[in-house]
């Protein structure tokens, strides 16, 4: 507990500098209105996490499992329930809307009453499964789970992304709060873009820069067991070569945007086999459910899509060609839209975000296949945490997989 209040810390005088030149300067006035405070949330949140540690005495729960699925029924409900108020509202719908909404408000109910419940229940799996993979904390070789596996179920604060306009970047990233409207959002993103730089508001999935961390209370379960462990891992990285650099990178001491994406590609690699071992040991039963929810995949291939507009993007702005490359970005993001894939803002912030996993389509960064590369040559998961944990930069990784 004393470390992980003493690395918030780090996070908060880090992101409490003031700032020393013009454009941060201006930055800051801009988003000031909009930050999320992690000192309110934790100064709301830790209190009740320390009597739960001391105190809490949880109901035993006969049918975990059925208990997990009947949650994210009520989420799939929800999210229907949703989808036809905003059509009538739109006037592109047909329905009784107080029903709706009544109906909308018993459902999130039930959802938030198994919520906790669910929470330790999917904390205490994801742990049993570290487990079986040797997997349990960055700095003892004792066989105790550290960082403590916890996160909440709510909805998640969005990020500002930051990316120069002549090449693809992250240069900052600013954490804002859970309810912007989308018009707070455009002009956020309109505002910061008369800075002279590319801007991009997203919703997070996941947020690990809080304790619990924080996992989004509306996706699927596959989604939720990936996250949910690939916050974990980024806790338990800050206490590693690789996580600490990235640290540092996100409190603007020290920017590396090659030792971020080699963080968050082990982190989204190793989640993503943890989280898939997890739902085959407990809900592999349901997994006919979910391929037939997912609906009949197009011929269209969105992930090569995505690589080609990256690849084209670069090309652009090598050459200088900055407008031609952000009219390409919106013709694409146009087309996109047609095929049923709908992006709110396709630039170059988008690419610098979701470029930071090389493992994902967004990305051409070769990391991601060096990482894959390092996976392949290990000799079990754990042994590829704790090479690529242990790295300080690129060339560490070139050099283990030669």
């Amino acid at each position: 507990l004393i470390i992980v209040t003493s690395l918030l810390l780090v996070f908060l005088l880090g992101g409490s500098c003031v700032p020393m030149w013009n454009f941060d300067s201006s930055l800051s006035s801009i988003v000031k209105p909009y930050r999320f405070s992690i000192v309110k949330w934790e100064a709301r949140t830790i209190p009740h996490e320390v009597r739960e540690w001391i105190f809490g005495r949880h109901e035993k729960v006969d049918n975990e499992v059925g208990t997990v699925m009947e949650y994210f029924s009520l989420v799939d409900q929800a999210k229907a329930l949703k989808s036809e108020i905003e059509a009538i509202n739109a006037g592109s719908g047909q329905g009784n809307l107080a029903s709706l909404e009544a109906e909308l408000n018993r459902v999130e109910k039930q959802r938030m009453a198994l919520e906790d419940a669910v929470e330790k229940i999917i904390s205490k799996q994801i742990k049993e499964i570290l487990a079986e993979q040797g997997i349990f904390n960055p700095l003892v070789g004792l066989k105790v789970h550290f960082p403590p596996l916890s996160f909440t179920l709510e909805k998640t604060p969005y990020l500002l992304v930051i990316s120069p306009r002549d090449r693809i970047e992250s240069i900052r990233e600013i954490t804002l709060r859970q309810n912007l409207s989308l018009e707070e959002m455009e002009d956020i993103e309109d505002r910061v873009d008369k800075l002279g730089v590319s801007s991009l508001v997203v919703k997070l999935g996941g947020f690990g820069g809080t304790y619990p961390a924080f996992v989004v209370n509306d996706a699927s379960l596959r989604f939720t067991l990936d996250t949910a462990t690939e916050e974990w891992l980024h806790q338990y990285l800050v206490f590693k070569p690789l996580g600490f650099l990235y640290l540092l990178d996100l409190i603007g001491v020290s920017r590396n945007y090659d030792i971020a994406t080699m963080n968050e590609t082990v982190a989204s690699m190793v989640s993503k086999e943890i989280g898939a071992m997890v739902y085959e040991k407990y809900y592999s039963q349901y997994e006919g459910d979910e391929k037939q929810s997912q609906g009949a995949e197009s011929e269209f291939d969105f992930n090569r899509e995505m690589r080609e507009i990256r690849k084209v993007v670069d090309e652009y702005l090598a050459q200088g060609e900055i407008e031609q490359a952000e009219e390409f970005m919106e013709q694409k993001r146009q087309f996109l839209a047609s095929r049923g894939y709908h992006i709110r803002k396709l630039n170059q912030a988008y690419f610098a975000f979701h470029g930071t996993y090389a493992d994902k389509p967004t990305s051409i960064s070769p990391i991601g296949a060096e990482m894959k590369k390092l996976r392949d040559q290990s000799a079990s998961l754990k042994d590829f945490l704790e090479t690529a944990a242990a790295m300080t930069s690129r060339q560490d990784l070139v050099e283990s997989i030669k």
